[in-house]
């Protein structure tokens, strides 16, 4: 959905630290998303290996994993499953989208755009299912449990954390907490910064959480009234929401009608613009996404050689890059376990 509500969003900094040791269930096709868009190279096209198939998102996949596992994360990826039917409003309109962006990037190109490359070539960004099925394989060879979810992955990593599978959801987007997710984990990178999509810029960022039931005390509303309140701004299932209503209006009428929600989407005119959609249908969706208790979330040893074979010898990284960060992933898996060693001393 990518809700829209940062400005009204209580928020908590926090370090990787804190999250040691705990069962993390991440919005994996966001994370893969965010990988393809800003691992590019100078001219803004994703980076590939000598047979043309792209590998900015396994680069990302490997790279950060890593990096968190080393920390003592212990990550669970939850893949989309099928879409909801009221989705292809959503996939049409992005689909259009990219097709333009096509068009000017290759404007672009053509005037010897630099800026204008990079600038158009993020938005181009398609995850194929050859893309999703190579990410999975290096997840499952890092000994890491993959969850296929029956729809929206969102709906099920927040599952997860709601029956105490896990501590917390990863994710940049804020539709988790629409699901009903206790605890979303953002801006998880060891790096501190985050690379900007198509510019060779990046922010400085610091992890954050946030916490479901303290923001619905903040906002006085309970679980129904957020998805309300999600409705009005646009989700992915009406993504263009009320215009003229953004999430601090939003807010407002939503504590204004209370639970009398047919007269919220009355007083907003919601039949006139969308006459073949009942809100009912859009909340439905959300509040009854389907999720599932059936899947295998252990976790197992880290395959080294499968990794070595799988990286190097079918998406062709460099041997010595990969082994160096196998090899700091070892070394910190020693250091901890010294530490909790001198702990009984």
């Amino acid at each position: 959905m990518g809700l829209k509500i940062k400005d009204i969003v209580l928020k908590q900094p926090i370090k990787i630290s804190d999250l040691s040791g705990k069962v993390l269930a991440v919005d994996t096709m966001n994370l893969l998303y965010q990988f393809l868009t800003t691992i590019r190279g100078p001219d803004g096209n994703p980076f590939t290996n000598n047979s043309g198939a792209v590998t900015s998102h396994l680069i990302g996949l490997f790279n950060r994993v890593t990096s968190l596992m080393a920390q003592d994360l212990k990550l669970i990826f939850v893949f989309d499953g099928k879409a909801p039917d009221l989705k292809r409003v959503t996939w049409e309109k992005r689909e259009a989208a990219k097709k333009k962006a096509s068009l000017l990037l290759e404007e672009a190109r053509e005037a010897g755009d630099s800026e204008g490359m990079r600038k158009y070539a993020g938005r181009t960004v398609k995850l194929s299912r050859e893309m999703i099925e190579d990410s999975k394989e290096v997840i499952r060879l890092l000994g890491l449990p993959v969850v296929q979810a029956p729809s929206e992955g969102e709906a099920q990593a927040s599952h997860m954390v709601a029956t105490g599978k896990a501590y917390g959801c990863v994710s940049q987007d804020y539709d988790n907490i629409v699901f009903g997710c206790p605890r979303l984990i953002r801006n998880l990178s060891i790096a501190g910064r985050r690379k900007r999509a198509g510019k060779f810029a990046h922010d400085k960022i610091e992890p954050e959480q946030i916490i479901l039931d303290e923001n619905l005390t903040l906002w006085e509303l309970d679980s129904d009234q957020l998805i309300v309140l999600a409705v009005l701004i646009g989700t992915d299932y009406n993504p263009d929401g009320i215009k003229g209503i953004g999430q601090k209006k939003g807010l407002k009428l939503v504590k204004q009608f209370g639970h009398d929600f047919e007269a919220l989407f009355s007083s907003v005119n919601w039949s006139e613009l969308y006459p073949d959609l009942a809100w009912k249908e859009v909340f439905s969706v959300i509040k009854d996404m389907p999720v599932t208790d059936d899947y295998d979330a252990s976790f197992k040893d880290v395959d080294f050689e499968g990794l070595v074979s799988c990286l190097v010898g079918k998406h062709e990284f460099n041997e010595d890059r990969v082994r160096s960060k196998l090899g700091g992933l070892v070394e910190a898996k020693k250091a901890k376990a010294q530490k909790g060693l001198g702990e009984w001393f």
